[in-house]
């Protein structure tokens, strides 16, 4: 005896990818939303302060102009600092040998500086550091600048 085959019963497509994948998901609320929109501008209301609040930092920037060598117990470096012109700051400047060992080294202290000096208002100023040396150097840089006070 023979069986006829019977066609299997068929559920919708719906609810074989619902019990698969899980139900539709639920949009927020309004209320939802409206509170995600209310901590975003919070943040970056936050964000911006944090900003134009580190920009009036006092800062100091520093960039090498040159070296000589006069002899091995002596070296001059020029450099450029760049700073808010009534503040001062302390660089320090070093010599170094052909193998980049410090061979000499010096902090020079940077007053402040009339706003008519210079053509940007005062703000950056030319150096020059005389380092004495233990040994003929060959290189001469600015390691650091800070301003007085605001060490870490």
């Amino acid at each position: 005896m023979t069986s006829e085959d019977r066609p299997a019963i068929s559920t919708p497509a719906t609810t074989t990818l619902a019990n698969r994948y899980g139900g539709q998901k639920r949009a927020l609320s309004r209320k939802a939303k409206r509170n995600i929109g209310i901590a975003a501008l919070a943040a970056g209301m936050g964000f911006m302060a944090w900003i134009s609040t580190s920009l009036n930092a006092e800062t100091v920037s520093f960039k090498d102009i040159g070296y000589s060598t006069t002899d091995a117990t002596q070296a001059e470096i020029d450099f450029q600092v760049t700073k808010d012109p009534g503040t001062s700051a302390k660089c320090a400047v070093k010599a170094l040998d052909a193998k980049f060992a410090v061979v000499g080294w010096k902090v020079v202290d940077i007053g402040p500086n009339p706003a008519e000096a210079t053509p940007d208002g005062g703000r950056t100023t030319v150096h020059r550091a005389v380092v004495r040396t233990e040994s003929l150097s060959v290189s001469g840089v600015v390691d650091s600048c800070w301003i007085p006070g605001s060490e870490k």
